[in-house]
C-alpha cells in the first residue's frame, strides 16, 4: 500500500497536515474480510503521530457496501480535538465533488482513538468511476490540531513494520503457501513462517514433517481448531494477540500455549504462561498443572506448585480430581516433598497411598 504525505503548516495558533493514502491493489483487498482494516504509515501532525486505517469491505455489517475510513491516533504528548475532513481525490489530485465530507469533531483522549466515515465510500461507485485507476485509488485526510512551542527534538515515528506485516497477512499478497486446517483454508508467507518458527524452517526448507501432511504447495493440520491457527497466524505476523475477553481468553491462551510449545515459538509461550498463571485457582489449578508439565512450562508449573502447597486448597482440589494425586506423585515429585511437612494434614495419608 503506497502512501504519500505533505508536510504540515502553523497557521493561526494550530497545525494544519494533509496526508494523501493511495490504496493500490484495490482489488485484492475485496478478499479483506468486512470488519479488517490496512493501515498508512505513521506521520506527524503537530505533538501527535497519527495514521489512517481504511476497511476495503466497510468496518461492520451495516456498511458492508463500503470503504470505511479513520484517523487514529498512534501517540501523543497532547490529547486535541480533530475534526478530520476525508476526500476521494480524482487523477490531478484533487476532491472529487461530492465525496468530500468531514466527520463530526472527535476528542482524542487516549493512543488508540479513532474517528471517522464508516460510509465513506461505496465500492460501486469507486469500480464505476475513472478515479480507480491502475486498480488504485487515493484518499486525503486534511485536519489541524493546536500548535504548541517545543525546544526538545521530535522522537521518530513508532515502528509500523507489525502493522504493515498484519496487512500483509490480510490481503494476502504474495503468499506463497496454503494451510488447510480443520476445514478452513489459510494463506501464509514461508520466509514470514520460518522466520519466526523453527519448526515452520524445517518443515518449509528441511525434512521434518512433524504432524502435517504437504501436497504442493498446501499443508494440512488435522490436530489443531482453526480459530487457534488464526490466532497464531496473528501472533506470528504482528507479534500481539488478537483481542479477546475473559473467557475466550483464557482457553484462547490454553490452546496457543500448546501451539507455541509445538511450533518453538518461546515468545508466544511466556505470554501464555503469563495470562494462565494469572488464572490460577481451586477450579482451574488441576488442569493447568498437567497443561504446563506436558507443555514444559517452568513459570506455570510453579505458580501451580505454590498454590497446591495450601493444605486446604489441596484438600479441597483432591476431593474434586481423582487422578490428580497419581499424576503429582509420578510427574511433580517435589510437590509431594514440599506436602510431606503436614504431616497431620488429613491428605497426608492419601499422598502415601501415591507412592
Amino acid at each position: 500500500m503506497a502512501t504519500f504525505y505533505s508536510a504540515s503548516a502553523i497557521v493561526g495558533g494550530t497545525v494544519t497536515g494533509q496526508y494523501v493514502y493511495q490504496v493500490d491493489g484495490y482489488s485484492r483487498t475485496k478478499e479483506i474480510p468486512n470488519g479488517k482494516q490496512i493501515h498508512s504509515r505513521a506521520f506527524w501532525v503537530g505533538d501527535c503521530c497519527w495514521c489512517i486505517s481504511c476497511y476495503p469491505n466497510g468496518a461492520g455489517p451495516s456498511c458492508a457496501d463500503y470503504i470505511s475510513v479513520f484517523l487514529n491516533l498512534v501517540d501523543a504528548i497532547t490529547k486535541p480535538k480533530v475534526r478530520p475532513r476525508f476526500s476521494l481525490l480524482d487523477k490531478e489530485g484533487k476532491p472529487v465533488p461530492g465525496h468530500s465530507r468531514h466527520t463530526e469533531l472527535g476528542e482524542y483522549l487516549v493512543v488508540g482513538a479513532r474517528h471517522g466515515l464508516n460510509d465513506f465510500l461505496k465500492r460501486e461507485f469507486l469500480e464505476a468511476s475513472e478515479y480507480l485507476v491502475d486498480d488504485c485509488f487515493r484518499i486525503r485526510c486534511d485536519f489541524s490540531v493546536p500548535a504548541s512551542i517545543r525546544t526538545e527534538d521530535r522522537a521518530p515515528p513508532l515502528s509500523d513494520l507489525q502493522r504493515h506485516l498484519g496487512d500483509l497477512l490480510v490481503a494476502k499478497e504474495g503468499a506463497d503457501i496454503t494451510f488447510r486446517v480443520s476445514g478452513e483454508t489459510f494463506s501464509a508467507h514461508r520466509f514470514v513462517l520460518a522466520a519466526r518458527s523453527p519448526v515452520f524452517r524445517a518443515e518449509f526448507f528441511g525434512a521434518t514433517r512433524e504432524g502435517t501432511t504437504t501436497t504442493g504447495d498446501c499443508m494440512r493440520i488435522d490436530d489443531m481448531p482453526a480459530h487457534v491457527f488464526e490466532a497464531l497466524l496473528h501472533f506470528i505476523y504482528t507479534d500481539s494477540l488478537p483481542e479477546m475477553t475473559g473467557t475466550e481468553e483464557s482457553t484462547m491462551a490454553e490452546h496457543l500455549l500448546v501451539a507455541a510449545d509445538r511450533y518453538g515459538m518461546q515468545r508466544l509461550k511466556l505470554i501464555c504462561e503469563e495470562k494462565l498463571s494469572r488464572d490460577v485457582d481451586e477450579n482451574t489449578v488441576a488442569k493447568l498443572l498437567r497443561l504446563a508439565v506436558q507443555n514444559h512450562c517452568h513459570t506455570l508449573k510453579e505458580t501451580c506448585i505454590e498454590f497446591l502447597k495450601d493444605p486446604p486448597s489441596l484438600d479441597v482440589i483432591m476431593a474434586t480430581d481423582d487422578g490428580l494425586f497419581e499424576f503429582v506423585a509420578i510427574r511433580c515429585p517435589v510437590l509431594l516433598k514440599e506436602l510431606w511437612a503436614y504431616e497431620d494434614d488429613p491428605i497426608h495419608d492419601d499422598l502415601l497411598m501415591c507412592l
